[in-house]
């Protein structure tokens, strides 16, 4: 453990923490751009820096606690070096906030607006245009791209997927796959893990309904569609889920594969079954859940006295959890009384 100062508050932390990570602890709020404590710090979008007591100007991500530091997070060299850097950003990057889809949840819009930016005095030239819209689930517009390098880590370090990187150098800095390969033709997996992660608008998700980020109420719940137990985020507008973002639940850690992450849209199908049905004749009926659960009852005792209880079979759901699934094979085994259990392993 080691003992230091930042802003004049004195924290105690381990030693293998960051200056970012020990001003948490204090909840101080240092702006970050490339910054996710699941990755290895990148310290590329240099948001992140404060000064030591020898006025140095460092990154808060990247660099180490050692004992005595001292540390100021908002001095006048600081914010004169932040609004420097967004104003670097802001030379090269379109601003089109008022209709840009990412606004009211934009980093580069919020740290602008915190540190009272609202231009650039750089001479800059806007990037090439290298929009992808192959991937059926989301957009890639590179022109908004502030080479953070959030989603090359995420999909690299965390999905293993390896679909994206750097490509060129210098100004001409844009994120690709390989070879020049269109999104959907790369490796990727669609997972949206990098989408989650964008401080800005080059990674949106294609949704079928126009919203802006304070229009949704965010519902936290968990993904029906296996039983890791995934938590999620559903974006509410009008009582309609509207979309989807990643929770930070034990099992996912931010994380959500292509399933969790977009494939909302069948909730509201006009074909999607709400009620039970029941057989009547050679139609199929609405009935209400007791209804339902008194016909299983009762067909479930006649087949198990006539033909005994090995005639009947459980088929359950990989989108029920597992604790489900444990009492839907303890059912069958301890009140039916066979082992004929089952379960779809892939939907």
């Amino acid at each position: 453990m080691v003992k230091l100062t930042i802003d004049q508050q004195i924290v105690e932390v381990p030693d293998h923490f960051s200056v970012l990570m020990a001003a948490k602890q204090l909840g101080i709020d240092i702006p970050t751009l490339c910054y996710d404590e699941r990755l290895t710090p990148h310290a590329a979008c240099r948001m992140c820096v404060v000064e030591l007591g020898n006025g140095k100007i460092v990154t808060a991500c990247s660099t180490p606690v050692s004992e005595g530091m001292e540390v100021q997070t908002e001095s006048a060299e600081v914010v004169n070096a932040r609004k420097g850097i967004l104003e670097l950003i802001l030379a090269n990057h379109p601003l089109d906030c008022l209709t840009c889809e990412t606004a009211g949840q934009c980093k580069l819009q919020d740290y602008c607006y915190r540190y009272d930016v609202k231009g650039s005095s750089y001479k800059g030239d806007l990037k090439e245009p290298h929009v992808d819209d192959s991937n059926p689930f989301y957009i890639s517009d590179q022109a908004k791209c502030i080479d953070c390098g959030l989603c090359v880590r995420v999909c690299n370090e965390l999905q293993m997927t390896s679909a994206i990187d750097f490509a060129n150098r210098g100004f001409d800095t844009y994120i690709s796959p390989s070879f020049g390969l269109t999104l959907d033709e790369s490796p990727c997996v669609s997972c949206g893990n990098c989408v989650a992660v964008c401080p800005v608008g080059a990674l949106m998700p294609k949704s079928k309904t126009k919203f802006r980020s304070w229009e949704v109420q965010k519902v936290r719940t968990t993904c029906a569609y296996c039983g890791v137990g995934c938590q999620l985020d559903l974006l509410v507008k009008g009582n309609k889920v509207v979309g989807i973002e990643p929770a930070n639940g034990p099992s996912n850690e931010g994380l959500l594969c292509v399933k969790g992450r977009f494939a909302f849209n069948f909730l509201g199908h006009p074909n999607r079954l709400k009620t039970p049905l029941i057989r009547k004749g050679d139609q199929l009926v609405e009935a209400t859940w007791a209804e339902a659960y008194a016909l299983i009852a009762q067909k479930t005792n006649e087949i198990k006295q006539k033909f005994g209880p090995d005639a009947i079979g459980g088929f359950s759901s990989a989108r029920c959890t597992n604790e489900e699934n444990y009492l839907f094979q303890k059912m069958m085994r301890a009140a039916v009384g066979t082992n004929n259990v089952d379960h779809c392993a892939r939907l």
